[in-house]
Order: structure tokens, then sequence, then C-alpha cells
């Protein structure tokens, strides 16, 4: 049965731009050799939903319409992509605005919240490019669609892991309603605080969930016995 826009996946694939250098993979072998791993990433493949937009628009679209094993190719062209490069948001910028760092072509830095990369220093100011590093350049996608996943409490488990990294996190389907069991940690997670309202609409949306509930659990010290203060007192009233 063919992909559908709706349906949730298994994906694997690596993308690649200008004579095959690889910018992004599901392939934690590949991400090593070629020097883009992250240790706190996840690998083995993404669990998506076909038209959510949790890929670039050209892989998303790509997806539908292809049966369960299919493995194939696709060129994205920048529009469809990481975008046109638009030259206002190239700015020159007082190298003083990093303070104790120095500044060099290529270094990635966060400068009021807009995160972009240093292509030139002339005197004491810098030009910085905060478009995506990839922004006006044609990518192209190797991908295999693993398993269209059905069971409804691994969807949630999957679409949870998109979202904060986190696999594997404790979920509770029944009668069409699920509960979500959060760590303490996501609770100081900028990530989750601003995704998970999102969460929750595509668990209802695609999933055909009812409600979704959030489970936030802190662990609570138990002062620990006062057993000098009462050695005090014994020894006080011996005293006596």
């Amino acid at each position: 049965m063919a992909i559908e826009k709706g349906d949730v996946i298994k994906l694997s694939y690596t993308g690649k731009f200008d004579a095959n250098q690889i910018f992004d993979t599901t392939n934690e072998d590949l991400a090593k050799q070629n020097e883009i791993y992250n240790p706190r990433g996840m690998y083995g493949g993404d669990i998506v939903i076909v038209g959510a937009g949790h890929t670039i628009a050209g892989l998303d679209a790509d997806l539908a319409g292809k049966e369960v094993g299919y493995s194939g190719n696709v060129v994205i062209a920048p529009e469809d992509g990481f975008g046109e490069h638009d030259p206002k948001l190239v700015e020159n910028i007082s190298i003083t605005k990093f303070k104790d760092q120095k500044a060099y072509p290529g270094m990635n830095i966060e400068i009021d919240n807009k995160r972009g990369t240093v292509t030139k220093i002339i005197g004491r100011r810098v030009r910085v490019d905060f478009n995506h590093p990839l922004a006006g350049k044609e990518v192209y996608y190797e991908y295999t669609i693993d398993e269209k996943i059905e069971d409804v409490a691994e969807k949630v488990k999957g679409i949870l892991a998109l979202y904060t990294g986190v696999p594997d996190l404790e979920v509770e389907v029944n009668d069409n309603k699920v509960s979500i069991e959060v760590p303490a940690m996501l609770s100081f997670n900028q990530r989750w605080l601003m995704s998970k309202g999102r969460v929750a609409d595509e668990l209802v949306k695609y999933v055909g969930l009812e409600k979704v509930s959030y489970v936030e659990t802190y662990p609570i010290e138990t002062p620990a016995p006062a057993v000098e203060a009462e050695a005090e007192e014994e020894i006080t009233e011996s005293e006596e």
C-alpha cells in the first residue's frame, strides 16, 4: 500500500550538497566518517509524519506515493530546501560583539538570538551571514522508507523522540487518550517548552488521539533525620 500524507513512517536518509558533501544523515557510522557526528543525536532512522513538515519540503513531498521498503533519491531546489540566499541577512557587525571570542571566517556564532556564520573580517568589522548555511544551494537526498508505524504507542514515542531527542519515553494509551511521562530534565529544555503544544496537536490530528496529557514528576528530597540534635538534647537532660 502506498504511503499517504498523514502516515507515520520510519525514514533513513543522507543529505548531500556540492560534490557529494554530506551534511546530514541518520547513519551513525557515516556521520562519524564525515565528521558531522552529534553525540546527543539519534541515529538509525527518524520517525516522521508524512506531510507534517518534519523534513524539508522537497523530501517531504517526495515520500507520498512510495511503498514501504522504497529506496531512492531526490534532487531538491533551494525553494523546496533551505531557501534562497537573502542578501539582507548578511550584516557587518562590530568586533566588540564577539567579546572574548576571536572571530575567524567560517566561525558559527549566535548574536542577538540569531545564528550566523562569519564570512569575512575587515578591520574592526565582521561580516556575518545569518542565512542558513545551505541557503541558495541545491541539495540531494538518498533515502529509504524503512517501515510504516501502525502501533499507536510507537507512533507517540517516535514523534516525541523527534522533538525531544529522548528515545522511548514512557507513554500509556487508553481509550484513544495518551498520558506521557515527562522527565524533569525536559522541563528546562527550551525546545521542548516551545514545541509541546505542537506535539499535542500532531498527536490529535495525525494519530487520531482525543486527549493528550503530560505528566511531570519531580523528585522530592527527604530531609535526613536530625540525629545530632536529638543526641544533644539527651546530653542536656542527663546533665540536669
